[in-house]
Parts: C-alpha cells; sequence; structure tokens
C-alpha cells in the first residue's frame, strides 16, 4: 500500500531516504487522481522494498503543494537523494510510470 505522506514525515519518509520515492500529489475531488490511484497501489505492491511510493493530499498538506511548485494534479514527482530527478503531471497508463522508475532505480 502506498505512503500516506504529509508536511510533517515528508523529510523523514522521502528527503532523507535513499531510495527512489514516487510521490503522487492528488485530491478527492480530482477524477483523474481517482482514476491512477489503482496504479500507484499496483506499483507499491511490485516494487515494494526497492521504490518508495507515496500519496500526497493537497487539500491536507499544501506546504508541500508550495514548496514543490504543483499548480496541477495529479502530479507525480520523483524524488532520489533528496533532489527531484522527474516528473510527471496527468493521468498516465502504468507503462510511463514502469518506465520512469526503472530509469532511475
Amino acid at each position: 500500500m502506498a505512503l500516506e505522506l504529509t508536511d510533517s514525515n515528508f523529510q523523514t519518509e522521502v528527503l532523507d531516504s535513499e531510495k527512489l520515492s514516487v510521490i503522487d500529489f492528488w485530491a478527492e475531488w480530482c477524477g483523474p487522481c481517482r482514476a491512477i490511484g489503482p496504479v500507484i497501489e499496483e506499483l507499491s505492491k511490485e516494487y515494494d522494498g526497492k521504490v518508495k511510493i507515496g500519496k500526497v493530499n493537497v487539500d491536507h498538506n499544501p506546504q508541500l503543494s508550495i514548496n514543490y511548485g504543483i499548480t496541477s494534479i495529479p502530479a507525480i514527482l520523483f524524488v532520489k537523494n533528496g533532489q527531484v530527478v522527474d516528473k510527471l503531471v496527468g493521468a498516465q497508463p502504468k507503462a510511463n510510470f514502469v518506465k520512469k522508475i526503472e530509469a532511475h532505480i
């Protein structure tokens, strides 16, 4: 299951981690966000132990959205060693996520 990331645990779970982190910025009211939700969950199972996969609810964690310039959701950030190394915006097929993950692990 994807990690629930918040303003308070983001530093520890993502920025201090040596693993690649895939972060889905989403909201309950966002249709495309709900559409990719199952894909994010599948990826969290498939890459369990290799990649951290988490979700940030933008309504509950506005500071993270501001910090990363999230203006459109769903926005998926790929973070490694505390730095954003890649980004996808909008609903995407699973293959696009897999390609980005494989390029960065």
